[in-house]
């Protein structure tokens, strides 16, 4: 498709666009549980290959950058959405192939070429860069098990090789095992739990007759070294019988690769019967050391901030009712006296809806804010509920891309509406804003990961974008998102505005001088929001860079739900203590005040790099880590941000249209 893009105008490439998007939405959702593979007796597997990864780069690389078998058939690309290309999945036939419930061993795969110097060095390079091969069978990736202090851990897929002393061994023989359950469900009715009109509907099959065969629902590898004689090989096809015996066993390693020798590949594969059922068969990735400590420390904290979060609103309420209660009793004259003789919030009444420097900019990141937001809502939700499963690979990210382009409607509103009330109804100016909304963010990303894309072209890396992916992500952003954008502007443009409840002075008032500097209140005042979430961002950390497969989305709800209200009361507990000293600059302070959280994500993100990340090796690998991290903080910044000013909003307003005026 991308690369026919030329041949297609303008209107068709955009209807293209959408109909591709869409279609593949619908085929990349996944429920957990549906949509079994049925094989028969001796129906053919095929296994498929992803990127080459590693946790010591974070730099993917193509399966057959390295001198592994080729299919006889050539090697050809599966289907892939945005989402896959995005993360550097490339995705990949194979030359291993089974048949389905038939056990073969000594299967002889091919002997490569002598290794020149070049394949010799790069082999290397990535034994020493811990470099894993991730295969797929059925839609399952590989996993490999080892023991360690008497415990076994789960990994998925198998190094390329190993050094010991000085010498670099190659994995040239694999062991599969292939976990298979009975097809059990002979009919529509039994799939479908109708039992009652299970005479009703026809059987599947051929005459009715069921056919025997089996699902899928395992697929382990044992990686082994063993040294075979490239000169025994010769003349022999793909798939022959190894002429000589072969012992897989992986506590040893034979096959030392060296400049000018051939490396010759085997390999096994063995099925077994199994008692998992196929919705389950994802449980084994799922399961993660430390599962407990994961659970109840996400409880812990989620309890500790709703209770801290409980008190602040409370004592945040009551004074506030307080000091309302005490200002609606008095009479005109001695609220008179009161003006003169106190301080307090009621005196920047004149001031409190002053218009902030830069309003434009405020409106362009509260849109910004809010089609962030509503997309990691959306998105978090359909995955907790199951339709973005780990299953399907990519979902995740073009769920999120997709969304994210829809809620252009929502930026544009939330965008034009404020500047419109900033500006007291005046329409005027509302085009640039909109259109400034559907960009700011964007353009800032498409900055950030053209950089970081090349530095991954120069490494010659999968996960760099095609430069035709980067020609559809531009004509999504432009033919798509800023259209949408334009049509919520449309629409705040025509919504009637916020009216403030006070008028406002023409010339400004003096603000006292304080004791502390506010802003250092400001900043501090993400450690509370950060609170909430540190904990789920470790498991969200760890999965994006050491591999894991995050899973637990019903609670990464919870956490940012949790996480809206803190940011929300914080952000109004400090508005208040601004008013109360007579400070009547709110409008950014409330929206840092929240944001600031993304400071703290960022500490973070360095920590982890430090502490956690102690392998990334090279600056290439640095850089992509902080540019992604820097990437993630902003969106965390505007989307956290517009909660809290939007909340500080909301709260002003409310306040000063309760009290008696004169």
């Amino acid at each position: 498709m991308m690369g026919s893009l030329g041949q297609f105008g303008g209107f068709k490439i955009w209807v293209l666009l959408v109909l591709s998007v869409f279609s593949q939405l619908g085929v990349s959702f996944y429920l957990p549980g549906s949509y079994p593979h049925k094989y028969g007796i001796g129906d053919t597997l095929s296994v498929k290959v992803n990127s080459l990864t590693s946790i010591d780069t974070e730099i993917p690389y193509s399966y057959y950058s390295l001198p592994f078998c080729q299919p006889p058939e050539g090697v050809k690309d599966s289907a892939e959405n945005l989402g896959e290309l995005l993360m550097g999945d490339r995705i990949e036939n194979s030359p291993y192939r089974f048949k389905m419930y038939t056990n073969e061993t000594k299967v002889f795969l091919c002997a490569t070429p002598p290794l020149s110097g070049d394949t010799f060095k790069i082999l290397k390079e990535r034994i020493d860069e811990m470099y894993q091969v991730n295969l797929i069978l059925d839609n399952l990736p590989a996993i490999r098990y080892t023991k360690k202090e008497g415990y076994f851990l789960r990994w998925t897929g198998y190094p390329v090789g190993i050094k010991v002393q000085d010498v670099y061994y190659v994995f040239n023989h694999l062991k599969f095992t292939v976990l298979v359950h009975k097809y059990e469900e002979a009919n529509v009715a039994r799939v479908m739990g109708t039992g009652d009109a299970a005479e009703v509907i026809p059987t599947i099959g051929n005459g009715g007759t069921e056919v025997p065969g089996y699902m899928v629902v395992g697929f382990e590898i044992v990686p082994c070294s063993i040294n075979h004689n490239a000169d025994s090989v010769k003349g022999k096809k793909m798939y022959d019988k190894f002429p000589s015996s072969i012992k897989c066993d992986p506590t040893t390693v034979s096959m030392a690769i060296k400049e000018g020798q051939p490396i010759v590949f085997t390999y096994e594969v063995t099925f077994e019967e199994s008692d998992i059922k196929w919705p389950s068969r994802w449980d084994a990735y799922l399961k993660m050391e430390g599962s407990k400590v994961h659970w109840f420390s996400i409880l812990n904290s989620l309890m500790v901030i709703t209770f801290l979060a409980g008190i602040v609103l409370v004592i945040f309420l009551r004074t506030v009712r307080r000091d309302l209660t005490r200002y609606e009793e008095l009479d005109k004259e001695a609220q008179a006296q009161m003006n003169e003789e106190l301080s307090g919030w009621k005196l920047v009444v004149g001031d409190v809806f002053r218009a902030p420097t830069n309003p434009a900019l405020l409106c362009i990141m509260l849109g910004d804010g809010v089609q962030i937001l509503g997309m990691a809502v959306v998105t978090i939700l359909f995955a907790a509920l199951g339709f973005m499963s780990p299953a399907s690979r990519g979902t995740l990210i073009t769920g999120m891309l997709f969304f994210y382009m829809i809620l252009g409607v929502l930026a544009g509103y939330v965008a034009v509406r404020m500047w419109r009330t900033i500006g007291c109804g005046d329409p005027k100016g509302w085009v640039p804003v909109a259109f400034k909304s559907a960009c700011f963010f964007p353009g800032i990303a498409f900055t950030i990961l053209t950089t970081l894309n090349f530095l991954l072209w120069g490494s010659h890396s999968t996960g760099a974008i095609p430069f035709s992916l980067f020609v559809i992500l531009l004509l999504l952003w432009f033919c798509i998102s800023v259209p949408l954008t334009l049509i919520g502007g449309y629409l705040g443009a025509k919504a009637p505005h916020i009216e403030y409840p006070v008028r406002t002075n023409q010339i400004p008032r003096e603000i006292p001088a304080q004791k502390y500097p506010s802003w250092l209140l400001v900043l501090g005042a993400g450690t509370l929001p950060f609170g909430t979430l540190f904990i789920e961002l470790f498991f969200i950390m760890s999965s994006i860079w050491m591999g894991r497969v995050y899973y637990v989305f019903g609670f990464l709800f919870i956490v940012l739900v949790l996480l809206v209200v803190v940011c929300a009361e914080v952000s109004l507990v400090l508005t208040y203590m601004h008013l109360c000293v007579e400070d009547w600059r709110w409008w950014w302070k409330s929206f840092f005040a929240s944001g600031s959280v993304a400071i703290y994500i960022f500490l973070y993100s360095i920590n982890y790099l430090v502490f956690d990340l102690k392998s990334l090796s090279g600056p290439v690998s640095a850089t992509l880590y902080l540019g992604y991290s820097l990437f993630m903080v902003f969106a965390i910044m505007l989307a956290t941000g517009t909660v809290g000013f939007l909340s500080s909003f909301w709260f002003v307003h409310y306040l000063f249209s309760s009290v008696k005026l004169d």
